[in-house]
């Protein structure tokens, strides 16, 4: 019995590895849809294209060390099959925020990426206290504008948190002179790309012998750019109505103190969790605002949200 169950649970495995490879041709139908899910069971090596950038800059995949690390993260994120399909649904909602702020600051539109792979687009918080869709510190926040205490955390403010992440990587590529070069900064740091460049006597990423996780850091960005503009070359199947939408808001501006965020959000028939869902930078249920400072809260057009009392 103990080997039966080992084998069904190797079996389940195995079935779950490739649930979503073998893609359709076609948009499919709820039908067919619902079809395909019960049976198409296979897995595939990925062949690596031929061609692949970052930013306008090729990747060399004729070095056979560069081809075999880009294989590894097409493999890792392909068959990482519900963390790839939360992500299409993920860049439908949140994409169209974040490229208009990369395309005002001149940053190219595939560092939308570096957010996926930063925080899987939620605002996460890592250990080090790095926090928001772009991982951003407390001094680097500040550092660029960013209101960073225990009431207000404006890393958690997506537009303002875009904006900082543009002006770090622009002058990250005045200084180390490529937007690859400016990627891996944004993961290891501007010095630390500049001291280990001088030290191994390279001017390129590719060239540079790093750490695991900067070492991975671009080719996982090249990765994650590769499938989730190619979805069914890599087999993920899904329909329009399963990717999640935005909910339209309206801005209101607030320029005093409010005591009580649950009382605010009543005025506006939303729940105080909605309120926050909505505005994460608002780390409190209070806004002390002694400075009288205008902030504009997002607040959910009506409709959106069946609230009961």
């Amino acid at each position: 019995m103990k080997i039966m169950k080992k084998t069904l649970t190797l079996f389940g495995l195995a079935c779950l590895a490739g649930l979503f490879i073998n893609a359709f041709q076609d948009a499919p139908t709820d039908e067919n849809y619902e079809t395909k899910i019960i049976n198409d069971y296979n897995v595939y090596a990925l062949q690596v294209p031929n061609r692949m950038d970052f930013a306008g800059e090729g990747v060399p995949l004729e070095n056979p060390d560069i081809l075999e690390r880009m294989d590894k993260e097409l493999l890792v994120n392909t068959y990482w099959q519900s963390n790839g399909l939360l992500m299409f649904k993920r860049i439908k909602k949140y994409f169209p925020i974040i490229e208009p702020i990369l395309k005002k600051h001149g940053i190219p539109d595939d560092f939308k990426y570096l957010a996926v792979i930063e925080s899987g687009l939620t605002n996460a918080r890592s250990p080090a206290g790095a926090s928001g869709f772009w991982q951003i510190m407390k001094a680097t926040g500040r550092e660029n504008g960013l209101e960073v205490n225990s009431n207000v955390d404006e890393r958690y403010h997506l537009e303002k948190a875009t904006e900082v992440a543009c002006k770090y990587l622009r002058k990250s590529k005045e200084r180390l002179g490529s937007w690859t070069l400016a990627a891996a900064a944004y993961n290891a740091g501007n010095a630390g790309i500049s001291r280990r460049l001088k030290k191994q006597g390279v001017t390129t990423y590719y060239d540079l012998l790093l750490g695991e996780e900067t070492g991975r850091y671009v080719f996982r960005i090249v990765a994650l750019k590769e499938i989730l503009s190619n979805p069914k070359k890599y087999g993920f199947n899904f329909r329009n109505k399963d990717l999640y939408e935005s909910i339209p808001t309206y801005k209101v501006a607030v320029d005093t103190a409010v005591s009580d965020f649950s009382q605010f959000a009543k005025k506006f028939n939303i729940n105080y969790k909605i309120l926050k869902l909505h505005n994460p930078w608002l780390r409190e249920n209070v806004l002390n605002n002694k400075s009288r400072k205008e902030y504009f809260i997002d607040i959910p057009r009506e409709g959106h949200y069946k609230v009961i009392d």
